[in-house]
C-alpha cells in the first residue's frame, strides 16, 4: 500500500508512468512464472486504476475518476487499506458526477453480510487415495465429481502448460476445464511438433523457446503426440465440472465440493475404462478409496499427425 501511494506521488506531471496495456511482457517458462506473471499483472491493474482515477480527480473530470476508483474497489481481495483510502474520494467522485452513491461497490465487510445469489455455496472437504495403475502407479489419475442432486458451480476455464523437456510431456497428464488453454512450451535444445488426432490438432514445428497454444472446448481425453519424437506420449484430460482434482505420486487427493450427491469418475491412463462410483457428501465431509485398473498399454506404433503407424526411434 505505501508504495502504491509513493509511486503516485513521485510521478511525473506527465503521467508517462501510467499504462493499461496487458498482459505485461514478462517471461513464462515455468508454472510459477505464470504465477507469478499473474500476481504482477494484478498489482500493476490496481495501481493504474488508483493513480489513474487521482490523475482524473486532479482534472476535474469526476465521471472518469468515479469509473477507475469503482472499478477498482470490485478487484476481488483488495487490501482494506486501499478501500479504506479510496472509497471517500470514490463515493465523492461520482456525486460530483451526478451519480448515485449506490454505484461504488459496498465495503468487503458489506458484501458478507448482503451474499450474491451467485455466490457459491459453502464447501467441504473430499479427501481419498487412488491405488492400482499398473506399473506406472496411481499417480496422475484424474477425479472428477458431478453432483447428481442439484446445480454446480461455474466452470471457470483456466490457463495452464505442458512442457517439452528431456523429450517428455511434462507433466505427462494434465486435467483442465472445459474452455481452458494449454501452452505447449519447448524446453529443449530441439525442435517439436506436438499434435493430437482426436480431437485433432497440429502445432506445427517449432524450436527451442518456442510455444504454441491450444484451446480445448470439447470434455475427454486428448491424447499428445509429437510427430518427430515417437515416444513422446502424454494427455490433456477435459473435464465438464468444477470439482476434479488429480492424484499425486502416492495416490493421496483432496478436493472441495459443496454437500450433496456425487458421480464420482476416476480416470488413468493405464486403465482401459474409467473407475465409477456414487457418493454422499455430508457436512463433515467424506473419504474415499478408488481402485484404477492397469490392463491398458501405450501403442506399440504410435500414429504419425496423418495417423500412420510408426516404430519408436531409439537414441533420438
Amino acid at each position: 500500500m505505501k508504495l502504491l501511494l509513493a509511486l503516485m506521488l513521485a510521478a511525473s506531471a506527465k503521467h508517462d508512468w501510467l499504462g493499461a496495456e496487458m498482459p505485461l511482457p514478462l517471461a513464462v517458462r515455468t508454472p510459477q512464472d505464470l504465477q507469478f506473471k499473474n500476481e504482477a499483472e494484478r498489482q500493476y491493474l490496481i495501481f493504474n486504476l488508483l493513480t489513474s482515477g487521482k490523475v482524473a480527480w486532479d482534472e476535474r473530470d469526476y465521471a472518469t475518476a468515479a469509473a477507475k476508483w469503482e472499478s477498482l474497489l470490485s478487484v476481488p481481495g483488495l487490501d482494506p487499506e486501499i478501500d479504506k483510502v479510496v472509497r471517500p474520494f470514490a463515493e465523492e467522485a461520482r456525486k460530483k458526477a451526478g451519480g448515485k452513491a449506490g454505484e461504488v461497490a459496498p465495503p468487503p465487510a458489506a458484501r458478507e453480510e448482503r451474499p450474491s445469489p451467485r455466490r457459491q455455496a459453502e464447501t467441504v472437504s473430499v479427501e481419498g487415495t487412488v491405488s492400482g495403475g499398473g506399473q506406472a502407479g496411481p499417480g496422475g489419475a484424474v477425479i472428477t465429481l458431478k453432483r447428481t442432486d442439484g446445480p454446480m458451480a461455474k466452470i471457470v476455464p483456466s490457463k495452464k502448460i505442458v512442457l517439452q523437456r528431456g523429450k517428455a510431456f511434462v507433466p505427462r497428464v494434465l486435467a483442465v476445464s472445459t474452455g481452458s488453454s494449454v501452452v505447449f512450451r519447448n524446453e529443449d535444445p530441439i525442435n517439436h511438433n506436438v499434435f493430437s488426432l482426436s480431437p485433432h490438432f497440429d502445432t506445427g514445428l517449432y524450436g527451442a523457446g518456442g510455444e504454441k497454444e491450444e484451446v480445448f472446448d470439447k470434455p475427454g481425453v486428448v491424447q499428445l503426440l509429437c510427430n518427430i519424437h515417437s515416444s513422446m506420449i502424454g494427455y490433456v484430460v477435459v473435464v465438464d465440472t468444477p470439482y476434479f482434482t488429480q492424484a499425486d505420486a502416492t495416490g493421496a487427493f483432496s478436493l472441495r465440493v459443496p454437500p450433496g450427491e456425487y458421480e464420482v469418475e476416476a480416470w488413468h491412463e493405464n486403465a482401459s475404462q474409467p473407475t465409477r462410483q456414487k457418493l454422499m457428501v455430508p457436512k463433515d465431509g467424506a473419504k474415499l478409496a478408488l481402485t484404477v485398473a492397469g490392463d491398458r498399454q501405450p501403442p506399440a506404433f504410435p500414429p504419425d499427425k496423418y495417423g500412420k503407424p510408426r516404430q519408436q526411434q531409439l537414441g533420438y
